[in-house]
């Protein structure tokens, strides 16, 4: 775990009630940030929120769809209400829904690529002015090696990471001389829900997978790099997973 001081610092991370976003809220909030919580289910923030005050980590929450802008910049505004400003986003809420290009609808098509790719953008454009208030700031894409990997199945949620590496990379060129370090993360499979992976097959199979934890330490060794450094993309994959027969 990096050792990290992110005492009076704020920091929001979408689709932060499971998974890879629940890791990383546990771990700004534990190096001392105050967090936002958020996702689309108000029930989902509500509970979240609560297991992390009770343990004495410094969270709020709201619920928002990052398809929305509408609610994006109301989120965004909320942070800065009741936390008093933002000084880190990590955009992490995604979905995946996979299959044959000749059998994906438009509806999912349009599921994927609003919230994985068009989401970021929302988020990242209504955060950049509430960064640039407190006179700069982190902004960290979670995207994934199927950003540069193409797989069979894979047109939507391959096109939504491919669009969200490279508007990472110009977001990163556009802020730089504004004070906003850009940066963004591929893991390979990591063991979540997302992945399919259920209470039952935790510790079996799922062995040799990434987990939560170690997306959030990537996360957490950007944000502690020195102010004239920044690993803008970082790929991380399983170290040994199954040999092909």
């Amino acid at each position: 775990m990096v050792n990290l001081d992110l005492e009076n610092k704020v920091a929001l991370v979408t689709g932060s009630t499971r998974g890879i976003g629940l890791a990383l809220t546990k771990s700004l909030a534990r190096s001392g940030a105050t967090v936002i919580v958020s996702a689309r289910s108000e029930k989902d923030v509500a509970e979240t929120v609560e297991t992390l005050s009770s343990a004495g980590l410094d969270a709020l929450g709201r619920a928002c769809d990052v398809r929305r802008y509408d609610e994006v910049t109301a989120l965004m505004q909320s942070a800065v209400d009741r936390a008093g400003g933002l000084d880190i986003l990590v955009n992490n809420a995604g979905v995946g829904i996979f299959g044959h290009i000749s059998e994906l609808t438009p509806e999912s098509w349009n599921q994927v690529i609003e919230t994985n790719l068009t989401g970021v953008f929302n988020c990242s454009h209504a955060a950049i002015p509430h960064l640039e208030k407190r006179g700069g700031g982190t902004i960290i894409n979670i995207s994934s090696l199927a950003g540069k990997n193409a797989f069979k199945g894979g047109a939507a949620y391959n096109a939504s990471k491919f669009g969200l590496e490279g508007l990472s990379e110009a977001m990163m060129l556009d802020l730089r001389y504004r004070n906003i370090k850009v940066a963004y993360v591929m893991p390979g499979s990591v063991a979540t829900e997302f992945s399919g992976r259920t209470p039952e097959t935790a510790g079996t199979e799922d062995d040799w997978r990434l987990t939560a934890e170690d997306v959030a330490d990537a996360v957490m060794g950007i944000l502690a790099q020195d102010h004239r450094a920044l690993a803008s993309r970082i790929e991380l994959r399983p170290f040994q997973p199954p040999q092909k027969k």
